[in-house]
């Protein structure tokens, strides 16, 4: 865990959430699945003039409501009332009403137009349908996906997205008070005219939509929200984070690659991160660390090679991965730490890590040591390098200072050594903030690359065991990694990573078993057909390296 006192910013309690859900009432149409959306106030304190889903915050009475309610065996309490409030909002909202008559009838035209559906009513919403011996069709609200409001916003809900068939000759009829211009559109036609600037939507009403324009027809969706089991699930669960991009806010849900060092640097919400990729300056992702992005975007480095600073000016630093052969970042580095360099470590020796390692050296007045692990004979010719001291396995790089108030703070690197894509790759282990620095190892936005012989696919997978069980042992949730943002949720990353991997082995795997007399290059494109064309050179590196391992366990008795 960071320590507070290593946070950029101060901390912050966000606004309380309230509970509240809203409905997509779906319904099947000659161009596809359609969704009825409406217009919001103006003047509404949340979303003004958003397109929204009927729905609203839960109240005491949704709870009352349960004893004319329907019940799935698999639908939880909570979720009851949620279906219940969806279905209250939905019917003061739009006249839409999810109820049947005891003996099964539909609700009729005439039924709606005799309640009453202001939310002043002497009478409540439950206690109409009782007299009328409705029984509110909540059996048939499934969830979707589960959105709780961003911690940076001033109003916050943590509210169920849930999905129901519209009832057949019923037509929806805004209250004209909070809701606006009642309409059917297509996810897809919503989202372009979204993207136009015509169809205003808040984040998680165009992430919900870009989700749902992928099922052909309702039956599709309601098929997919059925309950399993007797623990019923929305499909997902996020509560964004934002940043700032090109200056202005831009939110990102936990599978989105800048959630985690949102997560990072402004834990509570704050919303004052830049995304912004730049090789101009140090980036503070903490108060003793920052990141340096290295001049060199490519298909192969992402936005560049990041360079890490370590520490602080009482202490020193250490400088991880220095990077290319490139003057330009080499000096920014050395700026960076006012020259006052402790330590240059690099992950490995490929030629967009290492080669700035001399360079930075020598522009320190006290010329700190180069560490890591020399290349091993199976390197290419590019991806030389030799450490002035070699790094064991556990060794701990550590500085110690004194701040200008008199307090004294550590910072400690553990080297873990961390073969697979390179046979001479380490990573580092911050200690006391729970930090992983994971050159190659592990990367942001794309798999890393195994590339025989110096790349093993064996010692890849089993140093990805040993940094899981790195992260368990040292309660580490960040994994910084040499190309792209910070990665939070480590250990569900290096899983992730991992099970990818395992998948993409077996499609080669079945590829061989295809072609059993065809070469690497015929089984490319088999295994390789949901990468673009243009990267399966690189892919074949990769590649590989898979059948080495295939072919090792098929030998091995």
């Amino acid at each position: 865990m960071v320590r507070p006192t290593q946070q950029l910013h101060p901390a912050r309690e966000p606004v309380p959430v309230r509970a509240a859900a809203t409905v997509m009432l779906l319904r099947d149409s000659e161009a596809g699945i359609e969704v009825l959306m409406t217009r919001r106030s103006g003047t509404a304190s949340f979303a003004p003039g958003a397109y929204v889903f009927p729905g609203g915050q839960i109240d005491a009475a949704d709870e009352a409501a349960k004893r004319i309610a329907a019940q799935r065996p698999t639908q939880s309490g909570t979720q009851l009332t949620q279906a219940i409030a969806a279905i209250r909002e939905g019917f003061e909202e739009l006249g839409v009403l999810l109820a049947r008559h005891a003996d099964g009838r539909p609700v009729s035209a005439q039924d709606i137009a005799s309640m009453d559906r202001s939310t002043t009513s002497p009478v409540s919403f439950a206690e109409q349908c009782a007299a009328r011996g409705l029984v509110l069709a909540s059996d048939q609200v499934f969830s979707f996906a589960h959105w709780i409001t961003d911690r940076d916003l001033p109003k916050r809900f943590d509210v169920p997205f849930l999905v129901a068939r519209m009832p057949e000759g019923q037509t929806p009829t805004a209250d004209e008070s909070e809701q606006f211009e009642p309409c059917w559109v297509r996810p897809a036609d919503a989202l372009a005219r979204h993207a136009a600037g015509g169809f205003f939507m808040i984040f998680p009403t165009v992430r919900t939509l870009q989700r749902l324009a992928a099922y052909a027809n309702v039956d599709a969706v309601l098929q997919a929200c059925a309950p399993r089991d007797a623990a019923e699930k929305p499909l997902w669960t996020s509560c964004p984070r934002a940043g700032l991009l090109g200056g202005q806010d831009a939110r990102y849900m936990e599978s989105d690659s800048p959630y985690g060092e949102l997560a990072l640097v402004c834990p509570d919400g704050q919303l004052l991160h830049a995304l912004d990729w730049q090789t101009e300056r140090a980036v503070p992702l903490l108060r003793n660390v920052q990141r340096l992005t290295a001049p060199n975007p490519s298909a192969m480095t992402g936005p560049g090679t990041n360079s890490y600073i370590v520490g602080n000016p009482a202490a020193g630093y250490i400088v991880i991965d220095p990077g290319p052969n490139d003057v330009g970042h080499v000096d920014r580095l050395w700026r960076a730490t006012e020259g006052n360099i402790r330590m240059i470590v690099c992950t490995h020796s490929h030629a967009d890590h290492s080669p700035g390692a001399a360079l930075l050296q020598a522009l320190c007045k006290v010329k700190p040591p180069v560490l890591g692990l020399s290349s091993a004979p199976t390197a290419r010719a590019s991806a030389r390098f030799a450490a002035e001291r070699e790094l064991l396995d556990g060794e701990r790089l550590q500085l110690c200072g004194t701040t200008a108030e008199g307090r004294r703070i550590e910072h400690t690197l553990r080297a873990v050594h961390t073969p697979g894509h390179a046979a001479n790759h380490l990573c580092l282990v911050l200690e006391e903030d729970g930090l992983l620095f994971s050159g190659d190892h592990i990367l942001n936005g794309s798999t890393t690359v195994v590339d025989p012989p110096d790349g093993d696919m064996n010692a890849y997978l089993d140093s990805l065991d040993k940094l899981d069980a790195a992260c368990e042992a040292g309660g580490i949730d960040f994994i910084l990694p040499a190309h792209g943002y910070v990665i939070g949720s480590a250990r569900t990353a290096i899983a992730q990573l991992k099970a990818h991997r395992l998948k993409r082995e077996a499609k080669i795997a079945a590829a061989m078993r295809r072609l059993p007399q065809g070469t690497p290059e015929d089984w490319l494109p088999l295994a390789y057909d949901d990468v673009p064309e243009r990267m399966w050179p690189v892919a074949a590196r990769s590649l590989a390296a898979h059948v080495a391992r295939i072919r090792q366990l098929a030998s091995t008795p």
